[in-house]
């Protein structure tokens, strides 16, 4: 089979929309298809690699060093007419992915859409509130255009179906539980962090940014460092808040993005990770942490509803009771014994979590679009 991805992000950005979609580029390799995948040129000296299209992008306001590309409806239209995919994946809601929706439609290629960002919620977040109802609304007509739309649990597909999105799908999330390993943790490196032995080490691993609630993290540190002055906390990232956190929290070590094994060794150094956003649709970091057998303090929804076990991995929080976030960041983050227990019971909770089987589930759900789907889809919008 000839599959095409579509995306506004990928590696080397570091989030976790790129991070995924490479994931699924690499599975649909892995079982011998064809993959093509069209995304924004990253920089002026970009050179597509086999099989990829390279489109025009802009940067994003806020996002330093991401880009949203630019509609590209007659050059997707060219390479798809030449070498036609059986079906279309596209995974970002922005001008690239509307105009791929486009030329999907009019060639009748069967399409999916993953739904794998709340831009609803990032509204409040950056003092929008008003615009929250109108960016559901655009995201409702996005994905109600295509055959399927993904979603990674069960409890954003059922938000979704309750708001009018039609046709949505589940793809269950997976995580590297090699790569992600508590044995790779390292007592030089928690040393070249300041973390002392015997030390609580907390960890941050994602955007630093307004929409990730980090106020709420610094004030849980600060609860516990209170009981515990011998307590680091890690910032694993990069974003516009960063630069306002360091200055405010010299003590903060920053460690800037990393990836691969350079993260993973970071994760297994931690003790604890405190992950308080409020706008994932899924937060992968939560199995990375889970995997590297560090307990989690998160929000009760994403991956947090779906896999972690309230005081078995850690604590899974009613959303928004900031006063039982705070009081489990320090609950937990003050009893060595219990951390060490819940790290263990996370790690053993996500063994069985394939990354194969994500991507078998993939391919046979793209395969099944078929056209009859399509027909639906167009009698649907018309």
């Amino acid at each position: 089979m000839h599959y095409a991805i579509v995306t506004e992000t990928y590696p080397p950005e570091v989030n976790g929309v790129a991070l995924t979609v490479q994931s699924l580029e690499q599975g649909l390799r892995t079982r011998g298809h064809e993959v093509s995948v069209v995304r924004p040129r990253q920089d002026a000296a970009s050179a597509p690699d086999p099989g990829e299209t390279l489109v025009r992008g802009i940067a994003l306001p806020r996002y330093p060093g991401l880009r949203a590309g630019l509609p590209a409806t007659g050059t997707l239209a060219k390479a798809w007419t030449a070498s036609r995919p059986d079906a279309v994946y596209i995974a970002t809601e922005g001008p690239l992915g509307w105009s791929a929706l486009r030329v999907a439609r009019r060639l009748g290629i069967p399409v999916a859409t993953g739904f794998h960002t709340r831009f609803d919620e990032y509204m409040r977040d950056y003092r929008m509130p008003w615009l929250e109802l109108v960016a559901l609304r655009w995201m409702r007509h996005f994905h109600n255009r295509a055959g399927a739309t993904l979603v990674p649990t069960r409890e954003l597909e059922a938000f979704l179906d309750g708001a009018g999105f039609r046709r949505v799908r589940r793809l269950p999330r997976a995580v590297d539980t090699q790569l992600f390993d508590p044995a790779r943790r390292d007592a030089a490196l928690r040393a070249e962090l300041g973390v002392s032995e015997g030390s609580p080490m907390l960890v941050y691993v994602g955007r630093i940014a307004a929409e990730k609630n980090l106020a709420l993290a610094v004030r849980a540190f600060r609860m516990l460092q209170a009981r515990r002055p011998d307590a680091r906390y890690v910032w694993v990232g990069d974003g516009p808040m960063r630069e306002t956190l360091q200055r405010q929290n010299p003590d903060f070590v920053f460690t800037g993005v990393q990836r691969g094994e350079a993260l993973a060794r970071l994760f297994a150094c931690a003790d604890l990770f405190v992950f308080p956003s409020r706008t994932e649709t899924f937060g992968n970091v939560t199995l990375e942490a889970m995997a590297s057998g560090v307990p989690v303090v998160a929000y009760d929804y994403g991956a947090a509803r779906e896999h972690l076990r309230d005081g078995l991995h850690g604590a899974a929080v009613t959303p928004d009771d900031e006063a039982a976030f705070l009081a489990a960041v320090v609950r937990i983050g003050g009893d060595d014994e219990a951390m060490r227990a819940m790290g263990r019971a996370a790690r053993e909770s996500v063994l069985g979590l394939s990354p194969q089987r994500v991507a078998e589930d993939f391919d046979r759900l793209l395969a099944g679009l078929g056209t009859e789907g399509m027909r639906h889809v167009d009698r649907a919008a018309a």
